[in-house]
């Protein structure tokens, strides 16, 4: 008899063991949780010249890439829903210092949190907007500060320009590569074609107009990727701040910017084309005329031994404001070590109206993580 209360006692012990792992290997499945580390480094050595300058030999971080680390997690919420968060932060491999320069925040490549469901994405906090996305993806340097034409052109024109030059140019974009205190939802991906919009608020009391906005899609399908977006902006970082633009930027005030873009590519394996056509519209402050640019850019990458060569040439020509035309071409051969180290070395001639021309050529080493 009491070998039967103990064996007996043995086997609900066990039953209740298998219940609770059961019950606890469903409470996992259903709230499985994720959190990766990963990033980039990328450094380069040589000559920079900017339009209307004198030369400097340099050493600098983000030749062909920004150098950035950071983390990102997602969550299961059962259901098909999961929750994901991404925290990214820019940094200067050349002297130790966060972000892309003095100033810069913290976590200024990426800083959000959303969720993702069947019926797409929402996320909310500092997002990389669609039209830096649309701009990388659609020319060979993709995002290089220092080699990519089309970069320059569209990022580094209207309210920033590179560190160390001195020019002056009206033919960029209003804005940085991310919106702060934005909402963004994204479709789900509908056989290669996918869409979003985003908005972003200007976060200060009495300015509720004060916003900016965009949409955009992206399709791919076999060899053939396409893009289209549409940006409207008010502020730059602040309300009123294109108003009162900064000694460093826009030289003629105006209050507003709308910027159509469209990208596509097409991928012949012994050669890759690249197009992109970019109509800039800004409304001055002075009697609501204002002046407009056109922008275009078209470009190749070509297998050559284990490496690959990328061209570009970007051209711009502004229609009021400050007058000007830019014309810029590019080359450069990018070596790969392995599946996340790489070599590459690269020139770039910049001409703007009425300065002397820029120059820029160097090489560098980019290792993933």
């Amino acid at each position: 008899m009491k070998a039967t209360v103990s064996r007996a006692l043995k086997t609900s012990i066990r039953m209740a063991a298998v219940a609770a792992f059961a019950a606890a290997a469903g409470t996992a499945a259903h709230a499985q949780s994720s959190v990766q580390l990963y990033g980039q480094v990328d450094t380069w050595a040589g000559m920079q010249q900017f339009p209307g300058g004198q030369r400097a030999w340099v050493e600098g971080g983000g030749g062909m890439s920004t150098s950035y680390w950071g983390m990102k997690g997602t969550e299961d919420l059962g259901n098909g829903y999961k929750a994901v968060f991404t925290l990214e932060d820019f940094f200067l491999p050349q002297n130790g210092a966060y972000g892309r320069f003095t100033g810069d925040s913290f976590f200024s490549r990426n800083a959000y949190v959303g969720i993702e469901s069947p019926y797409g994405t929402v996320t909310a906090g500092r997002l990389t907007t669609h039209l830096f996305v649309s701009t990388i993806l659609f020319n060979p340097f993709i995002d290089s500060y220092t080699f990519s034409p089309m970069v320059y052109h569209v990022f580094l024109g209207n309210t920033a320009i590179p560190t160390g030059a001195t020019y002056a140019t009206d033919t960029g974009v209003v804005g940085d590569s991310g919106w702060n205190n934005a909402v963004q939802y994204s479709t789900p991906n509908y056989n290669g074609l996918s869409g979003s919009v985003m908005y972003g608020l200007g976060n200060q009391a009495g300015q509720n107009g004060a916003k900016k906005w965009s949409a955009q899609f992206l399709y791919f399908h076999g060899p053939f990727a396409a893009t289209g977006v549409y940006q409207y902006v008010n502020f730059n970082n602040a309300p009123g701040d294109l108003v009162n633009p900064a000694a460093f930027g826009t030289i003629v005030p105006f209050k507003s910017q709308g910027v159509a873009q469209l990208g596509a590519s097409y991928d012949l394996k012994f050669v890759k084309f690249y197009g992109q056509y970019m109509y800039t519209k800004n409304e001055n402050v002075v009697g609501g005329a204002g002046w407009h640019v056109n922008t275009g850019q078209g470009g190749v990458t070509v297998p050559a031994g284990p490496g690959t060569v990328m061209a570009s040439y970007a051209y711009s020509r502004d229609s009021g404001g400050l007058n000007q035309t830019r014309r810029t071409w590019a080359l450069g051969y990018d070596y790969p070590l392995s599946k996340r180290t790489d070599l590459y070395a690269a020139y770039m001639n910049d001409q703007l109206s009425g300065l002397s021309t820029g120059q820029t050529i160097g090489a560098g080493l980019r290792a993933k993580f």
